[in-house]
């Protein structure tokens, strides 16, 4: 009988647990051609997310948790994951239920068929702020058109993804993570499944403004080196533009003449110019603090327990 994990991480979910349990309990029990494992990934929530999936776990062992020895983000939350799940495919879904399960049972037909990765397309997106809509959109058209490798627009993290894919991701180890860029990255027979994104079912979103545009500076420093590039065209055209105003300026000196004033046009070639250096300094440093972290090799989490045991070497192993 073929195993199909379930990934969920998880970060101060308490609210929405005991629907998220019932739902993935209906779908695993109305569907026993598989065998069923949830793997919740417990990112160092602050409320009772720990405790209240442990519980899950004891009332039904098809449920495990993972507790992380802090808050990581989801990115690594999602890489503990694929380093213990045991599935021949791994179902990755949100805790707050805007991912229905009721679509997995879709996305196993298309694996079945032969498809690797079989991603979530939204058809909407649930009860989301107009503007935080057009900036995601704007953002993926963004990535789409600045990468060598295609990046899938307006989709996100549910997705099934084959044991080879998980396999692949588990070998993928940086510490700055863009995982929606390494699904693409690294390959494999994919096909999509429409959706309706659902409304969070309980509690609020841990993604602020301030959230998702750190996420889209990394998913954009991490995944193409287009704002290397601009800084490079930004300062060739501005060395251009410079030259061609010294030119100018000392034609008009020879032939015309130039008085002492000139103050303002001074200071706002100075000011110009010095933003444009700082511009491309801060580019640059973006870049070299992802070299830094990952020149130092450090494991990318920890783990302080598996299903309640202690685990002392904080190292992940495949839930038995």
């Amino acid at each position: 009988m073929k195993k199909i994990s379930i990934l969920v991480p998880m970060y101060n979910e308490q609210e929405v647990l005991p629907a998220l349990f019932d739902r993935l309990s209906a779908l695993m029990d109305a569907n026993t051609d598989y065998d069923w494992e949830v793997v919740m990934v417990n990112d160092g929530s602050s409320d009772n997310t720990a405790s209240m999936a442990l519980a899950m776990h004891e009332r039904d062992a098809r449920f495990h948790c993972v507790d992380l020895s802090r808050n990581y983000g989801k990115e690594t939350a999602m890489l503990a994951g694929f380093d213990t799940v045991s599935g021949d495919c791994t179902v990755i879904m949100d805790a707050d239920l805007q991912h229905p399960p009721e679509v997995i049972p879709k996305m196993v037909e298309k694996w079945e068929q032969g498809y690797d990765d079989v991603y979530g397309m939204r058809i909407t997106r649930g009860k989301e702020p107009w503007l935080r809509k057009k900036l995601s959109l704007l953002y993926y058209n963004l990535l789409q058109r600045t990468t060598r490798v295609p990046v899938l627009k307006n989709v996100g993290d549910f997705r099934l993804l084959d044991r080879a894919c998980i396999n692949a991701l588990r070998k993928l180890r940086e510490t700055h993570r863009y995982t929606k860029g390494l699904y693409c990255y690294i390959g494999f027979r994919k096909a999509e499944v429409p959706f309706e994104q659902a409304d969070r079912e309980a509690g609020e979103t841990k993604w602020n403004f301030v959230r998702l545009l750190g996420l889209a500076i990394e998913g954009i420093t991490s995944y193409t080196t287009l704002p290397l590039r601009f800084a490079t065209i930004v300062g060739g055209i501005v060395s251009v533009a410079a030259m061609l105003y010294l030119m100018f300026i000392l034609f008009k000196t020879v032939l015309v003449g130039e008085p002492v004033a000139g103050f303002p046009t001074l200071m706002v070639s100075i000011l110009f110019l010095g933003g444009v250096i700082l511009l491309t300094l801060g580019v640059m440093g973006e870049y070299l603090a992802r070299i830094f972290d990952e020149s130092k090799r450090r494991p990318v989490y920890f783990i302080r327990e598996i299903d309640g045991k202690r685990q002392t070497d904080g190292c992940v192993r495949e839930i038995e």
